[in-house]
Protein backbone atom coordinates (compact mmCIF):
# COMPACT_ATOMS: atom_id res chain seq x y z
CA UNK A 1 0.00 0.00 0.00
CA UNK A 2 1.24 3.31 -1.17
CA UNK A 3 1.64 6.13 2.00
CA UNK A 4 2.63 9.78 1.96
CA UNK A 5 6.42 10.05 1.83
CA UNK A 6 7.38 7.19 -0.11
CA UNK A 7 8.67 7.04 -3.45
CA UNK A 8 5.67 7.31 -6.14
CA UNK A 9 6.49 4.20 -8.34
CA UNK A 10 7.48 4.56 -12.00
CA UNK A 11 5.44 4.01 -14.62
CA UNK A 12 5.50 4.63 -18.47
CA UNK A 13 1.47 4.71 -20.46
CA UNK A 14 0.66 5.98 -23.83
CA UNK A 15 -1.09 8.86 -23.86
CA UNK A 16 -4.24 10.63 -25.68
CA UNK A 17 -2.23 11.16 -28.56
CA UNK A 18 -0.46 7.50 -28.50
CA UNK A 19 3.01 8.80 -26.88
CA UNK A 20 5.06 7.20 -23.95
CA UNK A 21 4.73 9.31 -21.17
CA UNK A 22 6.61 8.28 -18.25
CA UNK A 23 6.47 9.74 -14.88
CA UNK A 24 9.74 11.02 -14.33
CA UNK A 25 9.41 12.72 -17.50
CA UNK A 26 8.26 15.28 -14.70
CA UNK A 27 10.59 15.67 -12.34
CA UNK A 28 10.93 19.11 -11.41
CA UNK A 29 7.39 19.64 -11.42
CA UNK A 30 4.79 18.86 -8.96
CA UNK A 31 2.73 15.76 -10.18
CA UNK A 32 -1.17 15.60 -9.65
CA UNK A 33 -1.88 12.14 -10.59
CA UNK A 34 -5.50 10.75 -10.51
CA UNK A 35 -7.61 8.03 -11.35
CA UNK A 36 -10.94 7.63 -12.54
CA UNK A 37 -13.53 5.07 -13.89
CA UNK A 38 -13.98 5.85 -17.16
CA UNK A 39 -14.76 8.91 -20.00
CA UNK A 40 -17.37 10.30 -20.74
CA UNK A 41 -19.10 9.14 -17.60
CA UNK A 42 -21.00 11.97 -15.48
CA UNK A 43 -18.81 12.36 -12.65
CA UNK A 44 -15.37 11.64 -14.41
CA UNK A 45 -16.74 14.01 -16.97
CA UNK A 46 -17.05 16.42 -14.28
CA UNK A 47 -13.72 16.13 -12.37
CA UNK A 48 -12.08 16.41 -15.64
CA UNK A 49 -13.64 19.52 -16.32
CA UNK A 50 -13.18 21.12 -13.07
CA UNK A 51 -9.34 20.32 -13.46
CA UNK A 52 -9.47 21.96 -17.01
CA UNK A 53 -11.39 25.11 -15.77
CA UNK A 54 -8.48 25.53 -12.92
CA UNK A 55 -5.70 23.99 -15.24
CA UNK A 56 -3.97 28.06 -15.50
CA UNK A 57 -3.57 28.10 -11.67
CA UNK A 58 -2.11 24.34 -11.25
CA UNK A 59 0.54 25.38 -13.84
CA UNK A 60 1.11 28.78 -11.80
CA UNK A 61 1.64 26.60 -8.82
CA UNK A 62 3.98 24.29 -11.25
CA UNK A 63 2.34 21.57 -11.33
CA UNK A 64 1.39 19.24 -14.11
CA UNK A 65 -2.18 17.17 -14.10
CA UNK A 66 -2.50 13.68 -15.46
CA UNK A 67 -5.46 11.50 -15.13
CA UNK A 68 -5.37 7.52 -15.53
CA UNK A 69 -7.81 4.94 -16.14
CA UNK A 70 -8.46 1.94 -17.99
CA UNK A 71 -9.80 3.55 -21.52
CA UNK A 72 -7.93 3.18 -24.80
CA UNK A 73 -5.57 6.38 -26.05
CA UNK A 74 -8.27 6.71 -28.62
CA UNK A 75 -11.06 7.22 -25.91
CA UNK A 76 -8.59 9.17 -24.55
CA UNK A 77 -8.43 11.39 -27.75
CA UNK A 78 -12.13 11.26 -28.42
CA UNK A 79 -12.85 12.38 -24.52
CA UNK A 80 -10.00 15.31 -24.33
CA UNK A 81 -11.25 16.88 -27.55
CA UNK A 82 -15.00 16.96 -27.15
CA UNK A 83 -13.80 18.87 -23.44
CA UNK A 84 -11.26 20.86 -24.20
CA UNK A 85 -9.02 18.93 -21.57
CA UNK A 86 -5.52 20.56 -21.67
CA UNK A 87 -3.68 17.82 -19.33
CA UNK A 88 -2.40 14.92 -20.37
CA UNK A 89 -5.05 11.58 -20.11
CA UNK A 90 -3.06 8.58 -20.06
CA UNK A 91 -4.15 4.53 -21.03
CA UNK A 92 -4.17 1.92 -18.54
CA UNK A 93 -6.14 -0.73 -20.19
CA UNK A 94 -4.22 -3.78 -18.63
CA UNK A 95 -4.77 -2.21 -15.07
CA UNK A 96 -1.07 -2.29 -14.34
CA UNK A 97 -0.25 1.25 -13.00
CA UNK A 98 -3.89 0.85 -11.32
CA UNK A 99 -2.42 -1.95 -9.11
CA UNK A 100 0.85 -0.13 -8.51
CA UNK A 101 -1.14 2.48 -6.86
CA UNK A 102 -3.52 0.25 -5.24
CA UNK A 103 -6.77 2.23 -6.69
CA UNK A 104 -8.62 -1.61 -7.94
CA UNK A 105 -11.48 -2.28 -5.48
CA UNK A 106 -13.80 -4.44 -5.04
CA UNK A 107 -17.21 -3.00 -5.46
CA UNK A 108 -20.58 -4.08 -5.44
CA UNK A 109 -23.44 -3.19 -8.42
CA UNK A 110 -26.65 -4.00 -9.01
CA UNK A 111 -25.93 -6.64 -6.57
CA UNK A 112 -22.84 -8.29 -8.70
CA UNK A 113 -19.13 -7.59 -7.23
CA UNK A 114 -16.89 -6.09 -9.61
CA UNK A 115 -13.03 -4.74 -9.45
CA UNK A 116 -13.20 -0.99 -10.23
CA UNK A 117 -11.40 2.14 -9.95
CA UNK A 118 -11.59 3.74 -6.23
CA UNK A 119 -11.66 7.55 -7.41
CA UNK A 120 -7.86 8.66 -6.02
CA UNK A 121 -5.49 11.31 -6.34
CA UNK A 122 -1.84 11.55 -5.38
CA UNK A 123 -0.08 14.83 -5.29
CA UNK A 124 3.63 14.27 -5.98
CA UNK A 125 6.23 16.58 -5.25
CA UNK A 126 9.46 17.42 -7.56
CA UNK A 127 11.18 14.89 -6.43
CA UNK A 128 8.80 12.36 -6.97
CA UNK A 129 7.85 11.84 -2.93
CA UNK A 130 3.78 11.02 -2.81
CA UNK A 131 3.25 13.82 -0.56
CA UNK A 132 -0.55 13.19 -0.02
CA UNK A 133 -3.09 10.25 -1.44
CA UNK A 134 -6.71 11.63 -1.51
CA UNK A 135 -9.03 8.31 -1.29
CA UNK A 136 -12.71 8.37 -2.93
CA UNK A 137 -12.11 11.99 -3.64
CA UNK A 138 -15.49 13.99 -4.54
CA UNK A 139 -15.43 14.26 -8.71
CA UNK A 140 -17.00 18.18 -8.10
CA UNK A 141 -14.41 19.47 -5.18
CA UNK A 142 -11.23 17.40 -5.94
CA UNK A 143 -9.50 19.63 -8.23
CA UNK A 144 -10.20 22.72 -6.12
CA UNK A 145 -8.93 20.76 -2.68
CA UNK A 146 -5.75 19.30 -4.64
CA UNK A 147 -5.17 23.27 -5.90
CA UNK A 148 -5.56 24.23 -1.84
CA UNK A 149 -2.91 21.62 -1.14
CA UNK A 150 -0.48 22.96 -3.53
Amino acid sequence: MLKEGMIAPEFTLPNEKGEEISLSNFRGKKVVLYFYSKDNTPGCTRQACAYAGAYALFEEKNAVVIGVSKDSATSHEKFAAKHGLPFLLLADPEKEVHSLYGVLKEKTMYGKKTIGTERTTFLINEEGVLVRVRKKVNPDTDPAEVLALL
